[in-house]
């Protein structure tokens, strides 16, 4: 533990530098090449910023996180995996910001980009059975050879661990960035977590490289928060929510397969997008396509302000991790089921409290 500071601070602080500073450049990036979101050109329900205001806030977080990981981590198979992964879906976001891809296109990409670091070797062996034991998604594999060296293909565990990265890659765009300050402040409060849970197992010296990653990422989010906390100077953008979810989803892979861990810190959002997408899809609406109905907007609606909806978010995650850490995987799933009673109730009472 000597080596602490070197080995999380530094690459922290390095990570949210380069974010904090580059921010300026791409917002004269965006103004110049029109990524801006215009309420008066850009009608749409689930709007809720009055003047124009520039997009592509992820390319910041993408500089942060790619300037330091080349610094302070080896340039293995698996961190090249990641961050060519990473450079595709922040390329796609940024022009997602600029022209509104369609959905299904996005989807399709988001796919592409997640199977890289899958190729490269990340994975998920296995998962913790809640009520016993662990389900072991190693089998079956299939076995060939490319380039005279041995390859193989563990189908189960690589076809989990794909939709379990697209699946937070879209859970942080559609849930977890929808006011002023939002999506960075849960992407620290996750990433820390995360770095937290790896320090527990330090002594396996593969943690270390989880934990810098952990840290080079909230560091990467929090130099770019100044930006975008109320009033925001600039937006994540679909890159910086698909980048954040992305990068979080890999390392609860790395950080000895903790999907749990994550599932319960996102739990909000992640209960906010299941309730937002049936009632999309009972209502006869694309499940996908986005409306004023997120828990946020909620919130928004009965007179809270946007810096009180984002700390809220924040202050229930940054709760819910100091949890997560202490709970075993039963436990877990039961704090999940109690965010779904929360987030249901207090959606219900937003919806249909008496107004004045």
């Amino acid at each position: 533990m000597n080596n602490f500071p070197k080995l999380i601070i530094f690459p922290a602080f390095v990570s949210a530098f380069i974010s904090f500073f580059s921010t300026p450049l791409v917002i004269k990036i965006a103004k110049k090449f029109g990524l801006i979101d215009d309420p008066k050109k850009h009608k749409h329900p689930k709007v809720i910023h009055t003047y124009p205001t520039p997009r592509a806030g992820g390319l910041a977080a993408y500089f942060g996180v790619l300037v330091a990981s080349l610094i302070f981590l080896p340039l293995d198979k698996h961190l090249l995996g990641i961050l060519l992964g990473a450079s595709i879906i922040t390329l796609v976001g940024i022009s997602d910001d600029k022209l509104d891809l369609n959905p299904y296109l996005r989807l399709l990409i988001q796919f592409t980009a997640a199977s890289i670091p899958i190729a490269a070797g990340i994975g998920i062996s296995f998962i913790t059975n809640p009520f016993n034991g662990i389900v072991d998604l190693s089998q079956p594999q299939i076995n060939f050879y490319l380039l005279g060296e041995a390859r193989s293909i563990w189908l189960v565990s690589d076809i989990f661990a794909l939709f379990w990265i697209v699946f937070m890659m879209n859970i942080l765009n559609m849930g977890a960035k929808g006011v002023d300050g939002q999506l960075p402040g849960i992407v620290v409060v996750a990433a820390v977590t995360i770095a937290a849970l790896s320090s527990k197992f330090s002594a396996d010296i593969t943690q270390w490289q989880v934990i810098i990653l952990a840290s080079i990422t909230a560091g990467a989010y929090l130099g770019f928060l100044p930006w975008n906390f109320y009033p925001q100077k600039i937006m994540p953008g679909f890159s910086g929510s698909s980048l954040a979810g992305y990068l979080l989803a890999i390392l609860s892979i790395l950080s000895t397969t903790k999907v749990g861990i994550l599932m319960v810190v996102l739990s909000v959002p992640i209960v906010d997008t299941g309730y937002t997408i049936i009632r999309r899809v009972f209502s006869g609406k694309s499940p996908v396509w986005g409306d004023r109905g997120h828990l946020h907007h909620k919130l928004l609606d009965a007179g809270f302000s946007k810096r009180q909806v984002s700390s809220f978010y924040w202050l229930v995650s940054a709760f819910l991790g100091i949890i997560a850490l202490n709970l075993n995987t039963s436990y877990k799933l039961y704090t999940i089921l109690g965010v779904i009673v929360f987030v249901g109730g207090l959606l219900l009472w937003l919806t249909y409290r008496p107004k004045s």
